[in-house]
């Protein structure tokens, strides 16, 4: 089985600061029945707990009880139980099943029970972070090795991130700065709404793409929009102003040639079929699929 991405038309850029988003729209609409995991999680139709009482930095064990199949997303962080972690692949996790799920661990400095759950923290991980993650884990996926991170990098990258933003958190949260941070996360948020119609986002920040994400239909993006929209708006804060924005043309090409990779499939977790991309430039893509359409594609591009 191949990935087959839908025709993308990228619509007019808005811009606040120094990120510039473009919003991305697909013909159709899928028919996959899902549900997002901050949904499940706020109605406690599933639960996420550590994989027992000594837990594994590693792996979270996700029990669906509901209905529906829920979805979590690739760089997506939960809060709470032992240390908070962030999602090192995107998940399907059929009705009424129990999985392992992959994780990297974002507060080094605790390793105690906060609460017995997970909760939704709302954010996501900034594009440096969530590049080097990728990275990582494709290198892993390809030597048979699981979706496992580079973890030290990850605790490397966070550190990096809060001392840029001069958080001194006690545990090095990567919470403990989008805290910090909380009210201009907010102010882009209102700048950067989300554009109706849209299916996916691709992110600039200083005049350079940096990622792009793309769902099966467009209530999907609407729900995730803001919490795409997080991680980087705390690079944005830590960015110089650039002498340019960034321009639609370097953006089309991108898009243009994300369906030409060499997509490799692999092992998914959870229900459906995983596909994994890497181009010349150093570019790193995947897409997870159920049934022939995908649910998620996602490219973090090689920048400095």
């Amino acid at each position: 089985m191949s990935v087959s991405l839908p025709s993308i038309k990228m619509g007019e850029p808005i811009r606040h600061g120094v990120l510039s988003v473009f919003p991305l729209f697909i013909e159709t609409s899928s028919e996959v029945p899902y549900r997002l995991s901050d949904e499940a999680l706020a109605d406690e139709s599933i639960v996420v707990t550590e994989v027992s009482e000594q837990g594994s930095v590693a792996d979270l064990l996700v029990e669906n009880k509901g209905e529906l199949r829920v979805l979590f997303l690739e760089g997506e962080e939960l809060v709470g139980a032992k240390q908070n972690r962030v999602l090192n692949t995107s998940v399907l996790v059929a009705a009424h099943s129990k999985v392992k799920i992959p994780v990297s661990c974002v507060e080094q400095g605790r390793w105690r029970f906060k609460s017995r759950f997970f909760g939704a923290s709302g954010s996501s991980t900034p594009s440096k972070l969530r590049r080097a993650l990728k990275r990582s884990v494709s290198k892993s996926v390809k030597e048979a090795r699981g979706h496992k991170s580079d973890q030290g990098e990850v605790w490397s990258e966070v550190a990096a991130f809060n001392c840029v933003h001069g958080v001194d958190s006690s545990t090095q949260a990567m919470a403990d700065a989008f805290g910090t941070y909380e009210d201009k996360v907010k102010e882009y948020h209102d700048k950067l709404q989300y554009v109706d119609h849209a299916s996916g986002i691709a992110i600039a920040i200083a005049g350079q793409v940096v990622s792009v994400d793309l769902f099966d239909k467009s209530s999907t993006c609407e729900k995730l929009w803001k919490r795409m929209l997080s991680g980087v708006v705390m690079d944005a804060l830590a960015a110089e102003e650039p002498a340019e924005t960034a321009a639609p043309p370097p953006v089309e090409r991108l898009i243009s040639t994300v369906g030409e990779l060499d997509w490799q499939p692999s092992v998914a977790v959870g229900e459906g079929d995983e596909f994994r991309a890497e181009s010349n430039a150093g570019d790193h893509a995947s897409a997870l699929a159920l049934g022939g359409t995908v649910v998620h594609a996602s490219v973090l591009t090689n920048v400095d």
